[in-house]
This record gives structure tokens, C-alpha cells and sequence, in this order.
């Protein structure tokens, strides 16, 4: 989709890129981020969809059925998720080349987010120490997080 022009740079984001960094667990759903020309507050997918049913993949409520698996395309929503998404690391899954955003891009999203499931993952990312915690400080720290990082460190830091 990014080769053919449906889409900008694209990322896997949200619980299945988690997966990329710590134990597995279960999810139902793949959030793919996309850089989106935005006029205005609207972002149109029906090219997105078009495309993908053009291909055999129609829509299941506010996702797409892609072998099997529920997909959401969000665009860049917000500057972080746009950092993220230039920022996403490349990587391999199964031989077919990919990127996905980096952990503590996804710890950042978690916090900014501010749900329990995310402390909860998020603190999962710290326990199998798989963030850069300099990093992820910098990153918060320019996206106005800091007082999340201090609430979360407070409650749920190892």
C-alpha cells in the first residue's frame, strides 16, 4: 500500500508490536499507524479501503479482515504517534520486511494513552528491560509526559 501510494510511511503499532519486545499475549487486532495528508481534522480512508477490497479484504466494522486477522489503519494522530511513526524500526517478520515502532515509542503511547492495560504493558517493558529509559525520558520529556512518567514510576515502576 505504501509502494502503490494508498498510504504514507506506515508502522505496526499498539499491542501487536509489543509483541516485537515482550512475552506474548493475546490480542485481537493489528494497528497499522500511517503518515496521512490531513486537511483540516479529516482524514478520508475510504482510499484505504477501496485498495484492500480491490485485493479480496473487506471491512469488519471499523477494521479490515487481512487473512484472518482484524486490521486498523490510524493515521498519525498527534506528534507523538508522528515521531513514532518516522522513528519506527526496521525490521523482518517471516521474511517480508516491516517496521514497527520502537519500545519506547510504545511505552510513550502507553502513557500518554493512560489506560490500565497500558501501565500494565508498560511496566512489563521495564521489567524485561527492554527500554532505553534515557531515551524513553527524552521522549517524554519533549512530548510534555513527564508528569505521567512520575505518576506511573510512583504506581507501577519495578
Amino acid at each position: 500500500m505504501e509502494a502503490d501510494g494508498v498510504i504514507g510511511r506506515y508502522a505496526i503499532g499498539g499491542a501487536v508490536a509489543a509483541i516485537f519486545y515482550i512475552e506474548p499475549f493475546t490480542t485481537y487486532d493489528l494497528d497499522i499507524f500511517f503518515a496521512a495528508d490531513v486537511s483540516g481534522d479529516l482524514v478520508v480512508l475510504t482510499p484505504i479501503y477501496e485498495y484492500l477490497a480491490r485485493k479480496g479484504y473487506e471491512a469488519e466494522g471499523e477494521a479490515v479482515n487481512v487473512e484472518g486477522w482484524p486490521v486498523q489503519f490510524l493515521p498519525a494522530y498527534n506528534p507523538l504517534v508522528a515521531e513514532a511513526l518516522k522513528q519506527a524500526v526496521e525490521i523482518k517478520f517471516k521474511r517480508t520486511p516491516t517496521r514497527v515502532m520502537s519500545a519506547e515509542h510504545l511505552v510513550a503511547i502507553m502513557l500518554q494513552t493512560g489506560r490500565t492495560k497500558d501501565y500494565a504493558r508498560a511496566a512489563k517493558f521495564l521489567e524485561e528491560d527492554v527500554v532505553d529509559v534515557e531515551r524513553l525520558e527524552d521522549i517524554l520529556s519533549r512530548h510534555e509526559l513527564s508528569g505521567e512518567w512520575r505518576e506511573f514510576s510512583r504506581r507501577f515502576k519495578p
